[in-house]
């Protein structure tokens, strides 16, 4: 393999090869074209388009061009710095909880779900500190916590009849938040899932343009398949 010739360019450059996109890539620019949509720089026809594209690119290069004529400023964890988080903690005893939308969160997050369900969003939350450690206690309820599909998860507690989910856990890209998810579970459990931003949003025509995009997914995935 060492004796392979490099490959070259015009005026006998070496061709750099083009870097494959993860999933996480794809996610961001989804996400930033949504925001585009928003501020109104992209149509929802224009939205479909580069969201199908997005979604079907292979490289960075291709992602590259789709954002070409957009500039997005994405905020970075850390950027609040100093900031007080919305909430430190929330309860649900025989009822239940939600923390979602727009919130900044800090170092630490407690929930507590006893004969009941909560459910911690993170998808759209400002990092104080760039990192969180969420501290989940379900006793005879379940609690969900769903993080940026860009995060770096870690998960860890102790279960009693019942535990928490380990299915998405893993590393994140650079620059992406660092989330925790640690408790006690009795009778119970905690699940943790990756979602993109574009998965719950209140804007009706950008809810009619993911189920539209999930649908050339699909029809996409049929054809890959055949």
């Amino acid at each position: 393999m060492g004796n392979l010739p490099e490959a070259v360019g015009p005026e006998n450059r070496p061709v750099v090869p083009a870097v494959r996109a993860s999933d996480a890539d794809r996610e961001r620019v989804a996400v930033a074209l949504q925001a585009a949509c928003v501020d109104g720089r992209l149509t929802m026809p224009e939205l479909e388009e580069r969201l199908a594209a997005a979604y079907a690119a292979e490289t960075d290069a291709e992602l590259a061009m789709i954002m070409h004529d957009l500039r997005v400023s994405t905020p970075q964890p850390g950027d609040w710095a100093g900031a007080a988080p919305t909430s430190t903690r929330d309860v649900g005893i025989i009822a239940g909880f939600e923390r979602k939308g727009r919130w900044m969160v800090g170092r630490t997050f407690r929930g507590l779900a006893v004969i009941g369900n909560g459910e911690i969003d993170l998808r759209q939350a400002r990092f104080i500190d760039g990192e969180t450690t969420i501290h989940a206690t379900a006793i005879i309820g379940n609690i969900t916590v769903v993080v940026p599909g860009d995060a770096e998860v870690h998960i860890g507690g102790t279960g009693i009849i019942g535990g928490f989910d380990h299915h998405d856990e893993g590393p994140g890209t650079p620059g992406a938040p660092r989330i925790t998810i640690t408790g006690f579970v009795f009778c119970g459990s905690v699940d943790v899932e990756r979602r993109s931003a574009l998965a719950e949003t209140p804007n009706p025509k950008l809810k009619r343009a993911r189920r539209r995009l999930e649908r050339k997914q699909r029809q996409l995935e049929r054809k890959q398949s055949r």
